[in-house]
């Protein structure tokens, strides 16, 4: 039992969705949910949740402001499957349906530390001008079942997209007992200080 245990490392994640850039768009609220591999479990905090619904700052900016937390704690025994975390924005269509807005996806940073990354965003697209007019009509935009897809990539290639607005997220990045397992992770593997890139082995 004590060998098991020395073979699990802990990513332990806070922050949160700060803000969004959506010109075209007011009156939206955001969902996240994490995605990792078959090795990976939480142990603490939500892996998902929702935010309140925001409008347009009143500067030139015209941000959408959530700062929504972040907090979640994994345990795993292989980097492999590192957490992703997956973003969909939702907002009222002119029929007051609410419709996507966006969705994203990255990692989780690899490296302990304070990291601030900018998600660009994107909505499938309808493949034809009459089913376009027609999710118009409807009220229907195209989007998908389960938005953990988009972290997934499998199928994707089909799925035809349009760029659309981006989403500012705050991570603070801590790891323990990677070292004990060989992985580098930077000058301190239990303070949460900024290191250099991961190693190549690290899954994309």
């Amino acid at each position: 039992m004590a060998t098991a245990s020395r073979s699990v490392f802990l990513l332990m994640v806070n922050g949160q969705v700060e803000s969004a850039q959506f010109p075209e768009y007011d009156d939206l609220y955001c969902k996240y949910c994490f995605v990792y591999g078959q090795d990976w479990a939480p142990t603490a905090g939500l892996e998902e949740g929702i935010s309140q619904i925001t409008s347009k700052s009143q500067d030139v900016r015209q941000a959408l402001v959530w700062n929504f937390p972040i907090d979640v704690t994994f345990k795993s025994t292989n980097p492999y499957g590192w957490p992703q975390i997956v973003l969909s924005v939702y907002g009222p269509d002119v029929f007051g349906n609410d419709v996507v807005r966006g969705y994203g996806a990255m990692h989780v940073p690899f490296s302990p530390g304070r990291h601030k990354r900018t998600i660009p965003m994107f909505v499938p697209e309808s493949t034809s001008k009459l089913q376009k007019f027609t999710s118009w009509f409807m009220g229907r935009r195209p989007e998908y079942t389960d938005p953990k897809v988009v972290a997934q990539g499998e199928g994707r290639e089909v799925t035809r997209v349009r760029s659309q607005g981006f989403v500012t997220l705050l991570f603070n990045v801590v790891t323990k007992d990677m070292r004990k397992l060989g992985y580098d992770t930077g000058p301190s593997d239990t303070q949460g200080v900024s290191g250099p890139s991961p190693p190549q082995s690290f899954p994309q």
